[in-house]
């Protein structure tokens, strides 16, 4: 069978990449088995999936057919060949199995069972796991592309770290979320403050990837972990974008999704300078942290409960800012009725209790 390099697409390595993550996560068969191989000193060469291509890049070794156990996997990983298991880690087909990947295919490791795996990931679309025996070290390869696997006590040290820095993040955007309403209903927002919030959701979402990245390598030991991450993030996705919205110079749904994946992909020093955030924003003019802003309101309004979905977007459509909607619930709150706002008593008692002017 003639074996070529198989190309695939960045969506397709990424899924895949994540499959391999989850089959070598603690709790799993397979991880049990790498643990044993570890504590017993050995080297291993597994490949698992696309079976047909990668006994076409072999030969030799012994046809085995038999169930997939970690004891099993074990014990056959004390020959010196690699042993050859399906893409559902239910049969092991081959033990000793010698691999021939070409040796024209591009790496960058050093050692020879690293070099096979690595060939052999970039040949086939199997999952390549090759351990070292001198180092103690497991490296997962998918495409070429391999990863080391941690052991459980340095993913829980590194989501330790993770989540307090959540956490505290966290309370800081609470607290400055307050404020930032405050200040919008006296409208005296700078860029500054601004630049300052949206500096520390860009820390909270990439601490959040970080712990998502952590979770999925942790296995069945992550799920209190994931609970915490999701408390941390709860309600986050949505204010980041309203935000965005209420200050970005295009308010639309979409434009709000690109500027966060630009402020998502921007340094963080550039991401401390309120001019440079308020370029990303859309803004020509040279603005300062001390400039003034004037927010849509689509945050605020959203906080309150009579504001149904896409309410927010309907009374700054008709209004066009936070402040005006404020002189018009003081002229005439009736009106907000006219444009579907149910209880619009309510929604004035509201906003002048945030303002402070509730009696």
């Amino acid at each position: 069978m003639d074996v070529t390099h198989h190309e695939t697409d960045a969506d397709e390595r990424e899924e895949r990449f994540k499959d391999a993550i989850r089959k070598t996560a603690p709790g799993t068969p397979l991880r049990k088995a790498l643990d044993m191989i570890i504590a017993g000193h050995l080297g291993a060469l597994i490949c698992v999936g696309d079976t047909d291509n990668v006994l076409a890049a072999g030969d030799d070794g012994f046809k085995l057919e038999v169930s997939f156990t970690a004891n099993r996997l074990f014990e056959l990983c004390k020959m010196d060949g690699a042993v050859v298991v399906d893409r559902d880690l239910t049969r092991i087909l081959r033990a000793n199995y010698h691999l021939n990947p070409d040796p024209s295919l591009p790496t960058s490791e050093t050692g020879m069972r690293h070099r096979t795996a690595a060939r052999m990931s970039l040949l086939t679309r199997a999952m390549v796991v090759s351990v070292s025996s001198r180092r103690s070290v497991v490296n997962v390869y998918v495409d070429g592309k391999g990863y080391e696997l941690k052991s459980a006590s340095d993913l829980l040290a590194t989501v330790n770290q993770l989540t307090v820095a959540m956490q505290s993040t966290r309370s800081q955007i609470d607290r400055s979320l307050l404020r930032l309403t405050s200040l919008e209903l006296d409208n005296c927002v700078t860029m500054g403050d601004v630049a300052d919030i949206l500096y520390l959701f860009e820390v909270l979402m990439t601490a959040g990837e970080e712990l998502d990245e952590c979770i999925m390598q942790l296995g069945t030991e992550g799920r209190i972990t994931k609970m915490q991450r999701e408390e941390y993030l709860a309600g986050m996705d949505e204010a980041y974008t309203l935000m965005i919205r209420d200050y970005a110079v295009d308010s639309s749904e979409e434009a709000a999704a690109g500027i966060r994946k630009r402020l998502h992909d921007t340094a963080n020093t550039q991401l401390r300078s309120a001019k440079s955030v308020a370029r990303l924003l859309g803004y020509t003019d040279d603005r300062g942290e001390d400039s003034i802003m004037t927010p849509l309101g689509l945050r605020t309004l959203s906080r309150v409960p009579v504001v149904r979905d896409g309410m927010a977007d309907k009374i700054v459509d008709e209004y066009g800012s936070l402040q005006e909607v404020l002189e018009a619930v003081d002229d005439d709150p009736a009106r907000l009725g006219e444009i579907g706002v149910k209880n619009p008593g309510v929604l004035a008692n509201s906003l002048h209790r945030m303002w402070g002017k509730g009696e």
